[in-house]
């Protein structure tokens, strides 16, 4: 189905009712046509963190939980997110036996919807941790260019002469990532990490590049496999992880994850500004 048919950035009633049919898997084919042949597209998680997760128990006494999704990468679908917040509002007035009994309703209606095995995991609300970033924060070098829509041919190496044929393994940051929702021209920011073995990169080329997305509209899961595919196909490392920590909107966050080696798939983390 079209985004377009989505509820995203329109008026909306909230269900009241349990509504496993209001979400809307939306295909993943379309934007990977570009870069079908990096394997690493399709290796990986999509993390969410839902921060406004209720329901009854059998006794009808509300229950309040905060949720992490974990969506394989080779799922044909993803699923929108105003989509994803409605169907758990839908479940806020419903009764559950068990909370295993609500985590088994959840992840087989997101499973159906990403034709793909969904897990979900529900911490108390005060037990989901603040990570510090680990790495190189490369937020302050300073760019040779800068533009505002994706732009791969500013990526390059470093060109100092006692790198110039280095081998590298590393692990860089940047907090400067922002896009937009391609629907509703929102504005999403996030933290971007790369984990790179390979011919030793140019910093601040890939300052410039992250910065290249202000403009950009594109899922978060959209935008991480550009990002992805731009780097492992113009600077041809040996390994490379990419990883976005998008800040919360409606109460969900979006942490798409891709990796060329599944050796480099970290664990899921949280950081201050999610």
């Amino acid at each position: 189905m079209s985004v377009e048919q989505s509820l995203l950035g329109k008026e909306t009633n909230y269900p009241t009712t349990y509504q496993p049919e209001i979400l809307f898997p939306i295909s993943r084919a379309q934007a990977r046509e570009q870069y079908a042949e990096v394997e690493g597209i399709y290796q990986g998680q999509d993390w969410w963190h839902v921060f406004e997760i209720s329901w009854l128990n059998a006794k009808g006494i509300p229950q309040v939980a905060i949720g992490r999704i974990a969506l394989p990468a080779t799922s044909p679908n993803l699923i929108e997110s105003k989509s994803l917040k409605l169907y758990f509002n839908s479940m806020n007035f419903t009764q559950f036996d068990s909370r295993q009994a609500f985590i088994d309703t959840v992840e087989k209606d997101l499973s159906q919807a990403a034709q793909a095995p969904v897990t979900l995991t529900l911490f108390q609300v005060d037990d989901l941790d603040i990570t510090k970033p680990t790495g190189i924060c490369i937020d302050d070098q300073e760019p040779d260019c800068l533009v505002n829509h994706p732009d791969a041919s500013l990526l390059e190496f470093d060109q100092n002469t006692s790198n110039t044929d280095k081998n590298v393994e590393i692990q860089l940051f940047s907090h400067l990532l922002r896009s937009n929702c391609p629907v509703t021209g929102q504005p999403d920011w996030g933290t971007v990490f790369i984990r790179y073995q390979g011919k030793k990169p140019c910093y601040r080329s890939i300052l410039a590049y992250i910065i290249s997305y202000r403009q950009h509209n594109g899922f978060h899961e959209q935008c991480v496999e550009q990002i992805f595919a731009d780097i492992w196909q113009n600077l041809k490392p040996e390994k490379l992880m990419v990883y976005a920590t998008y800040t919360r909107r409606g109460g969900l966050d979006i942490n798409p994850c891709r990796v060329s080696d599944e050796s480099w798939m970290p664990s899921p983390i949280r950081l201050a500004r999610q």
